[in-house]
């Protein structure tokens, strides 16, 4: 299993953010194949961090340009700062 984990800060309208990922970018995520969770968690103080999970390093990749493609396209105005991007292989799990 590999892991792509994006964290956003200064985010002006969480509710917001949540929607349109909830509504525009879930559907999009479900089309890369291998997923097996995604999660857009408000962490609060204008921190969003979004979790996928995938079987392959093919499938995490593919949803961080996918990402990217999103909040350039839909989430600009509401996250204001580039996300920092993390992801890898999972190493340990429950």
């Amino acid at each position: 299993m590999y892991a792509a984990v994006r964290r956003y800060t200064g985010v002006t309208d969480p509710a917001e953010a949540g929607r349109r990922v909830n509504e525009l970018f879930v559907p999009l995520l479900r089309q890369v194949p291998g997923l097996l969770a995604y999660y857009w968690v408000d962490a609060g103080n204008g921190v969003m961090v979004s979790t996928s999970v995938f079987d392959d390093e093919a499938g995490a990749a593919e949803s961080v340009e996918k990402a990217a493609d999103f909040v350039r396209d839909h989430l600009a105005s509401l996250l204001p700062h580039p996300p920092e991007v993390m992801s890898g292989q999972v190493v340990a799990s429950a």
